[in-house]
């Protein structure tokens, strides 16, 4: 029943299966046993499991189904030798006693509300603001807590103490982990697609690692979005949210050249751009304005959705609307001022005004406000190369190659410094 045994790195298939069904399993699990400590440590029984058994006889055809398996045995064996967690059984006996457990088909039939189900108890009003996004990032989008830290600029051990004592909270006030209804779910809306747009953020633009992007995380975050928009089908961020990934999500197998190399936006083959994602995003992006137009009103998700799907129905770079990028990325400054914003503003008015426009806009930005971040160096560098500053542009793509963890960013980086400095000695010819 297997794919037979691993060829030629068992441990680095296996963290591919893993990357695919940890979530779902953790979710699963979570529903099951509303503990999310007791959650986590199933799952990771069962990688164990995985690890020790899959070189040997392979990956079974329905990973996911194993894995559960796998962690259903080890809470039972839990709970039979525990004596305080036998009461657990007790009342959630109906869902974990051996003879009553649903079967592993029914459990897959639920993974898509377990999933969903989770990211609204991590976003709990009971937590703060910060703790339910690094808790829904560590739970729902699989990250670790080093590659939260650097997505937030913080150290690890902070962020390592606001995951455990946010899932301390839930435990101890007894938070529900069924899907909220009505007044309750609307209220937590907001926070579960920030969390969505942060995991999908991770996927586009890895903040660490070997590869430039994630994909696995686009797909989770656009699939998320995807059943977030027909839980609220009325409201238009979350019809923007769908939208807004979606078109980013269309351009992602374009993002990289036949070697695996990053591919900037404005050098990319369009050709490849994925056409239904595009027009399943565009078509969102239209439900929202339609919305928004109505009289419920829109917000910044889809302010970004509509520049998303400007550069969506550019056939060319040159066919592009910049000044109506401009326009929107001010508009966007106004309703959700920002560094990271301002750095995308300095790029639209940098490419629709000229290259000293945007640089005024990042000279603008307070000096902090992004440290530790690789974007401000990198849209600088931009800018000056556009405007025939070819050394300090060179300067300025190292230094974000310097503060950037990701292996591939830093070398297209360092590729356009040494572009920079080619021109400028062809300058000098």
């Amino acid at each position: 029943m297997s794919s037979g045994p691993l060829r030629p790195d068992p441990e680095e298939a296996i963290v591919a299966v893993w990357r695919n069904e940890s979530v779902r399993l953790l979710a699963g699990l979570a529903r099951m046993t509303h503990d999310l400590d007791l959650a986590e440590d199933l799952a990771q029984d069962a990688l164990v499991a995985a690890l020790e058994q899959w070189p040997h006889e392979g990956i079974p055809r329905n990973p996911g189904a194993w894995l559960m398996s796998i962690a259903k045995r080890r809470a039972i064996d839990g709970f039979r030798r525990d004596e305080v967690l036998r009461r657990k059984v007790a009342l959630v006996g109906h869902e974990l006693e051996e003879g009553e457990m649903p079967d592993l088909a029914a459990a897959v039939d639920y993974i898509e509300d377990d999933v969903l189900r989770l990211m609204f108890l991590s976003c709990h009003p009971a937590l703060a603001p910060d703790s339910r996004t690094v808790l829904t990032l560590r739970l729902v989008g699989g990250l670790t807590t080093a590659e939260i830290a650097r997505a937030y600029f913080a150290k690890e051990s902070a962020v390592g103490q606001r995951i455990s004592r946010a899932k301390r909270t839930l435990a101890e006030g007894g938070a529900s982990f069924e899907l909220p209804v009505g007044e309750e779910r609307a209220a937590r809306l907001r926070e579960v697609m920030q969390t969505i747009y942060l995991v999908f953020n991770e996927g586009y633009a890895a903040t660490s690692g070997p590869s430039w992007t994630r994909p696995e995380l686009c797909l989770e975050g656009m699939r998320l979005a995807r059943m977030l928009a027909a839980l609220a089908p009325g409201d238009p961020e979350a019809q923007a949210l769908q939208g807004l990934l979606e078109i980013q999500g269309s351009r992602l197998a374009a993002r990289a050249d036949a070697e695996g190399s990053p591919v900037l936006l404005e050098d990319q083959d369009r050709t490849r751009w994925d056409q239904l994602l595009l027009r399943r995003g565009l078509a969102a992006v239209d439900r929202a304005k339609a919305l928004a137009s109505s009289g419920t009103p829109g917000g910044s998700y889809l302010v970004q959705a509509m520049i998303a799907a400007c550069h969506g129905r550019a056939r060319t770079p040159d066919q592009t609307d910049w000044a109506e990028m401009a326009r929107l990325y001010d508009v966007l400054a106004a309703a959700a001022p920002g560094a990271v914003i301002e750095v995308n503003r300095a790029v639209a008015h940098g490419r629709a005004f000229g290259p000293d426009a945007g640089l005024a806009i990042l000279a603008a930005i307070p000096d902090g406000a992004l440290a530790g971040s690789h974007l401000p160096a990198g849209v600088r560098g931009d800018l000056l190369h556009r405007a025939g500053r070819h050394v300090e542009a060179a300067a300025a793509f190292e230094e974000a190659a310097a503060a950037t963890a990701n292996a591939e960013e830093q070398e297209l980086l360092q590729k356009r410094a040494a572009a920079c400095r080619n021109d400028d000695s062809s300058s000098d010819a």
